[in-house]
């Protein structure tokens, strides 16, 4: 894994923490579509905001983002702050 959150990377997030199979591109060519489309639900985006707590080292308010989108920014944001 990289210093920053990619698509592949949350795609691969989504297979470990939920059990939800989505290819990157997907994500990627649709950013701004509701988690729910890609079959991931609260609990499970918990579960991804724990691995990058862990990862990173620094609180991830994932709750609070509804699209693969909102969860890149947030958490390259707060990288990129941190750095």
């Amino acid at each position: 894994m990289s210093d920053r959150l990619t698509f592949g990377e949350l795609a691969s997030l989504m297979q470990t923490s939920a059990g939800i199979t989505v290819d990157a591109t997907e994500l990627e060519s649709h950013p701004d579509s509701p988690f729910a489309e890609f079959g991931l639900d609260s609990l499970g985006l918990l579960g991804i905001a724990e691995k990058l707590e862990h990862r990173f080292g620094q609180p991830v308010e994932a709750e609070t983002c509804k699209t693969p989108a909102e969860l890149l920014d947030l958490v390259n944001s707060a990288l990129t702050a941190g750095a």
